[in-house]
C-alpha cells in the first residue's frame, strides 16, 4: 500500500517551518499531498489560487509532494479523495500539541481510516508563525529568513499593492 500522507492548511503564507516539515516529512511518506484550505476563524491575506502557486513554487524540488487547492472542506474528506490514510501536522509547542490533539479526536470522530503524524519544529523555526509572518511584513520588516523566497517577494509586492512601502507606512 502506498503511504499517503496529507499535509492540510490555510499557508496564510507558507514558511520555512512548513517547508522543513514537509521536507522531513518526504522521506518518511512515498507521497505527500499538501492542501490549501480554508480556515473560517482567520482572514487570508492570499487567495487559494496565490496560495497554491506559491507553495508549488516552494516545494518544486520535492519530486514526491504536490499541492491541491481544497477550499470549504472537511480534511477527512480531502484525504479520503487523494488516498491519504495519514495526516502530517507540523507542532511547534506545547499550544500545537493541544490544539493538534483535539483536531485529530474529532478527525477520528468523522469515521476516517487516518492517522495524525505530528512531526516537531526544529527550532530555527519552532518560533514561526504565519500570522506574526504577515505583521512583520505588513510593518516593512525583513522576512527573507522565515519564508521562502518566492513568498517573501510575494509577500513584499502584496502590502505595496495595498500602498505601504518598505517601512509600513
Amino acid at each position: 500500500m502506498k503511504r499517503i500522507a496529507l499535509f492540510p492548511g490555510s499557508f496564510d503564507p507558507f514558511t520555512n517551518g512548513h517547508l522543513q516539515t514537509v521536507q522531513r516529512a518526504s522521506r518518511l511518506f512515498d507521497e505527500i499531498v499538501i492542501a490549501v484550505m480554508t480556515n473560517v476563524s482567520k482572514h487570508a491575506l492570499f487567495t487559494p489560487d496565490e496560495k497554491e502557486q506559491l507553495v508549488t513554487e516552494a516545494i518544486a524540488h520535492l519530486p514526491n509532494v504536490r499541492v491541491m487547492s481544497a477550499p470549504n472542506q472537511l480534511t477527512v474528506q480531502v484525504a479520503e479523495s487523494v488516498g491519504a490514510h495519514f495526516l502530517l501536522r507540523g507542532l511547534r509547542n506545547e499550544a500545537d500539541f493541544t490544539y493538534e490533539a483535539g483536531i485529530a479526536q474529532i478527525n477520528r470522530t468523522q469515521d476516517a481510516d487516518i492517522e495524525t503524524v505530528f512531526l516537531y519544529a526544529d527550532s530555527d523555526t519552532a518560533f514561526v508563525s504565519s500570522s506574526m509572518i504577515k505583521e512583520v511584513a505588513h510593518f516593512g520588516g525583513d522576512v527573507s529568513t522565515l519564508v521562502p523566497a518566492n513568498v517573501a517577494a510575494a509577500l513584499h509586492q502584496k502590502f505595496a499593492v495595498q500602498g505601504r512601502d518598505e517601512n509600513g507606512r
